[in-house]
């Protein structure tokens, strides 16, 4: 364990509990372990998120009634 890490109370459903004690132990890793690699993988997730939301904000919108009006036109709709 990490020296710096910082203690945290969380409630897990029991169902989900049951199943980190389980991989926990088939993976040889902490519960600790398991929960902070989710976590990561979730800020992750959400950095790649704001960094495409980023790298689109200079791209024009379109308005959905417009998009569905041209679907019209076109014979698409």
């Amino acid at each position: 364990m990490n020296s710096k890490a910082k203690r945290a109370t969380i409630y897990i459903d029991p169902q989900l509990h049951r199943a980190l004690r389980i991989k926990a132990a088939e993976t040889d890793h902490s519960i600790s372990d398991l929960v902070n690699e989710a976590i990561r993988q979730s800020l992750t997730e959400d950095m790649e998120d704001l960094d495409a939301f980023k790298e689109r904000a200079e791209e024009p919108s379109l308005a959905f009634e417009e998009v569905l009006k041209e679907l019209k036109r076109s014979g698409k709709l």
